[in-house]
Order: C-alpha cells, then structure tokens, then sequence
C-alpha cells in the first residue's frame, strides 16, 4: 500500500500546468477568430455588462475570458472599464500592421476552440473533452464507465494535492470531517493518514460511491472512512461531522448552486465547525494567476462553473454566516479558503 504521508522527491508543478492549461491557447484563439474580440474592445473601453451585451455573449464563460487575458497581459481592468494593452493593440487588432488574426486562423476549426465559442454565446457546458460522442461532464457522470474513469482521474492527481492540504490543515480540534462529492475518497484517506484522531465520509452520487469504497479499501482506510450515497444539491448533509470539505467541487458549479452548497454546510456544521474549500482559486482582484486563469478556460467550458475568486468565495462564505475566511496557497496553484460557524 502507498504511504498517503509520503511526498514525492519532485515537485510536479509543470505536469499540471501543461494538463490544467490546454484550453487557454483555444480561448484565445475563439476570441481572435470568432469574435474579433480586440478589434471590437480598441474603439473604447467597456464594462462587462457592455461586453456581454454587444457581442452577445454570456457572462459566466465572459468573466473567465477576461480574467485570462488579463492575466495574459492583451487587457486592463480600470475601476471595472476593460481596455487593451499595447501588446494587444499592436498584434491583435486587425488594422495593425503586425496583426497575427491569420495566423491563429488556420487553427479556428479546431473542436475546442469551436466549443468555447458556443459556450462563450450559450453559458452552456459543451462536451466532455470535446468529444462527440460524449454528454456533458455532469451527465456523463452518471453512467458507470465514465464515472470509473473520470473518478480514476481525479484519484491521482489527489494523490499529491491531498498531501499539501493534509499538512496545512490544522484539526486537533475537531473529530469528524465530511468529504462533500469526495470522488474516491483520496482526500477523506490522506486527511486520516495525516491526522491519526480523525474519522471521515465521503458523500458520493451513485455509480461513484461503489468506486470510492473499493478505493478506500484498497487502501485500508475502511475502518475510519466510511462512505454515504446522496446528492449534495437535493439531499439533506450526513449529520455528526464537524468539517466540511469540498476540494475540487466548487469549480464545477455556476454561483447560485456554490451559494446552495454552502449554505446547506453552514445549517448542517455545528457551531465552531469549519468548512473547507479546496480548489484553484483567482486572485481577488480577477488579475490571474496566469496558470489559474487558464484552468479556469478548461472549466467554463466542460462545466457549469469556474475558478473563483478570492474576493467572491468570501462573499458566498460571509453571506452565508461563516466569519473570518482564511486563505493559504497549498500545491500544484491550488489553495485552501477555511472558514469557521
């Protein structure tokens, strides 16, 4: 069995980095050849509101595009009026003389790109992996093979990220943790592994609950994480924990089902409970990370979500009546928000 305590000898920052931002170069490249985008912002500086509404876009899929590019440096956000920088200006407008529109052309059939496009006008999640044979990510799910696999996925890439969160998470003070859409319980087994007093479950929709307790049994953790079948959206909380955890959730969900989730943790915690947000997080003023922002173009187009915000997690945490949000990078760009009942 694998020590879930052992770190590795090197740090695999890149290899995520290349997986989580695939979608950004096909974001841009959507802007360029589907929207002339730069072109259309040179004449003057617009509000969101005004972008969504004269391009006729969405303003979900919208939000993520700018916090891109203006993590990429091609716009400014002044007091909420975006305008461009003079790369932009200079290389993607289409009456400069060093304007690059056909060479990201020839790459505007590409299925991704053609995807985001349509996400960028519906707000509707396209495909998983752009596959056309495939339903979107939250359908997909439902169905065995695909759960197995999509949850086969997530299991080793929590295999490190767990580790960082399992270090940084300081739980003498608390016994019970509950693993909220948990996959295979990879983040209910290494919170266990780190903190010798702690029990878990992981709530899971079915198929995915069977793979999570086989998984958790490979690793021998069956005797202090246990499993729940339920859905976090219509379902009541499994009662008698005092830690909610939600890592890598979030992302996949639009703002109104985020502030639902969170919510129903903070009628469920008891008081001094904590809720424990995981998940790649952009900076409160939507300036990047860079590698943050791109992930963020993979998840507006195969989910329903995005990565958030410092600033609007904290909004979502507050109104819901958790105080004192606390934030902490971890590993791999990700970081942890805990907030307390």
């Amino acid at each position: 069995m694998h020590d879930l305590t052992l770190e590795p000898a090197t740090d695999p920052l890149e290899l995520y980095r290349y997986r989580d931002g695939l979608y950004a170069a096909d974001m841009l490249t959507a802007a360029i050849t589907g929207l002339d985008f730069f072109t259309f912002l040179a004449g003057r500086a617009r509000t969101k509101t005004e972008i969504c509404a004269e391009l006729k876009i969405d303003e979900r899929p919208t939000d993520v595009m700018l916090t891109l590019f203006t993590a990429m440096g091609l716009v400014e956000n002044r007091a909420g009026q975006f305008e461009l920088t003079v790369k932009a200006g200079e290389h993607l407008v289409r009456n400069s003389p060093w304007y690059l529109g056909p060479y990201y052309a020839s790459l505007q059939g590409r299925p991704v790109c053609q995807d985001i496009l349509n996400v960028l006008k519906t707000g509707k999640p396209a495909n998983w992996a752009s596959l056309k044979d495939e339903q979107a990510w939250a359908k997909a799910m439902e169905r065995a093979e695909f759960a197995a696999q999509f949850t086969a996925a997530m299991d080793c890439r929590g295999v490190y990220l767990a580790q960082a969160l399992a270090k940084y998470l300081e739980l003498r003070e608390h016994s019970s943790l509950l693993d909220i859409a948990g996959g295979s319980g990879i983040y209910a087994c290494s919170l266990v592994a780190r903190h010798s007093h702690l029990r878990a479950t992981v709530l899971e929709k079915k198929p995915v609950d069977s793979v999570a307790q086989k998984k958790i049994a490979e690793r021998g953790f069956s005797g202090r994480v246990s499993v729940a079948a339920g859905d976090m959206f219509k379902d009541e909380l499994p009662a008698g924990h005092d830690v909610h955890l939600f890592s890598n959730v979030l992302h996949d969900w639009d703002a109104p089902e985020v502030e639902h989730l969170i919510g129903k943790c903070f009628a469920a915690l008891p008081r001094g409970g904590m809720v424990v947000i995981h998940d790649m997080h952009v900076n409160a003023d939507k300036s990047g990370p860079l590698a943050v922002a791109a992930y963020s173009a993979m998840l507006a187009t195969i989910t329903e979500g995005k990565c958030y915000a410092v600033s609007e997690m904290n909004d979502f945490l507050i109104k819901a009546g958790f105080r004192e949000p606390r934030f902490s990078a971890t590993a791999a760009d990700r970081s942890v928000i805990a907030a307390v009942k």
